[in-house]
């Protein structure tokens, strides 16, 4: 890449470090400590969470009505409302408004993903950023984790924490923003021939309407594990270190894995490199199932090191086929995950009151995975 493409990639990267991993993955850190301070309650906190994968999935759709709005304008929207709504929860509130700031979140993670997808990969046409721009909520997860970590080691209360993280965030809002605007002073490189490909030389792209089922079926396979593995591997550790590192393991699988499956893109093509992506990541959700702390850790990276993947492979591959809909691909793309992150903990919690167990659950989120490789191998003119 060029150094301004390198810029915008990095732009993009923090777009999506504060989006989405301080405004929507720093709650899973923080979630333990809200509930010891009496922030929030255990079913409080389950609330929040179904508010913020239902606020993800509104404002991905509220993208899609929003043509008019540039990419540029709903990134900067998403970073300053990022720290905004972070803020308030360093305050002392009811838990029914914690519930709602985390829904409005939600919608700033949605435009956070959408925009700077938009921005990096189609307005200046630089698919080749796209495991920098990813890269980013893995870099972010560790840098939100450990400030917790941090945070919570110097004896400050969740709420000081919220506004510690908040300050920051606008800090980093401010130097994305500045970011994209330097980087918008060289016009994007022409656009690619029609039909031009990623990878795999002569490799057919995946048509939009699979693409966007096997998204969402990548999305309800990963939310599970990332959702409650947290507490997996604290019961198993018996509290022996601060639960959030094991958060932070999830980014450390996340921030490197977005170049490898990358490179995977490129030489194998769209279709083989998103079944291997699927197909370890299934790998990764049932491993729990051994019931040992070896298999847990080695779980967090395993999933850690594909969910970003999925997502670096994926987009730039609407992109391909986002001439042939007559809708925002991107932003139907987000939808769908988000369908499926919703759905995701609703079966897990119905198979747990059943089961006392989420060893069910787990097994189905890694069907679903297997289902959404096996999709990824039908040939290129089925739908």
């Amino acid at each position: 890449m060029q150094r301004n493409d390198r810029l915008a990639a990095l732009a993009a990267a923090l777009v999506l470090l504060i989006g989405m991993s301080f405004g929507r993955f720093a709650f899973t850190g923080l979630y333990p400590l809200m509930v010891a301070d009496n922030q929030l309650s255990v079913e409080g906190g389950s609330w929040a969470a179904s508010a913020n994968y239902a606020g993800y999935l509104i404002g991905a759709l509220m993208v899609g009505v929003l043509p008019a709005v540039s990419s540029r304008t709903l990134c900067t929207v998403a970073v300053l409302s990022t720290a905004a709504l972070m803020a308030p929860l360093g305050l002392h509130m009811a838990e029914w408004l914690i519930i709602a700031i985390r829904g409005l979140a939600g919608v700033s993670s949605a435009f956070a993903m959408v925009a700077a997808a938009h921005w990096l990969i189609q307005d200046r046409r630089n698919q080749n950023g796209a495991p920098i721009l990813f890269a980013g909520v893995g870099v972010g997860i560790v840098l939100s984790a450990e400030i917790i970590a941090a945070g919570h080691a110097a004896a400050l209360s969740s709420r000081a924490i919220w506004l510690l993280l908040a300050i920051i965030a606008l800090g980093l809002a401010l130097l994305a923003m500045l970011m994209q605007a330097r980087a918008e002073r060289l016009p994007p490189p022409p656009p690619e021939p029609a039909g031009a490909a990623l990878g795999g030389g002569t490799s057919a792209p995946i048509r939009a309407g699979r693409l966007i089922l096997i998204y969402g079926l990548a999305g309800f396979g990963y939310i599970i594990t990332a959702t409650y593995l947290p507490l997996l591997v604290r019961t198993a550790l018996g509290g022996s270190i601060d639960p959030v590192h094991v958060w932070a393991v999830f980014g450390l699988g996340a921030a490197p894995a977005c170049f490898l499956w990358h490179a995977l893109h490129v030489r194998w093509g769209t279709a083989l490199s998103l079944m291997a992506n699927l197909l370890v990541q299934a790998v990764g959700v049932v491993l729990p199932l051994l019931h040992n702390p070896a298999a847990y850790i080695v779980s967090a990276l395993l999933v850690g090191g594909t969910f970003t993947g999925t997502v670096t492979i994926a987009m730039p591959a609407a992109r391909r086929v986002a001439a042939t809909v007559r809708f925002n691909m991107l932003a139907i793309m987000t939808a769908a995950y988000g369908v499926g992150q919703i759905v995701g903990p609703l079966i897990a919690a119905a198979l747990y009151a059943r089961t006392q167990s989420f060893d069910a659950a787990l097994v189905t989120a890694g069907a679903a995975l297997l289902v959404g490789g096996g999709l990824c191998l039908l040939p290129a003119g089925r739908r």
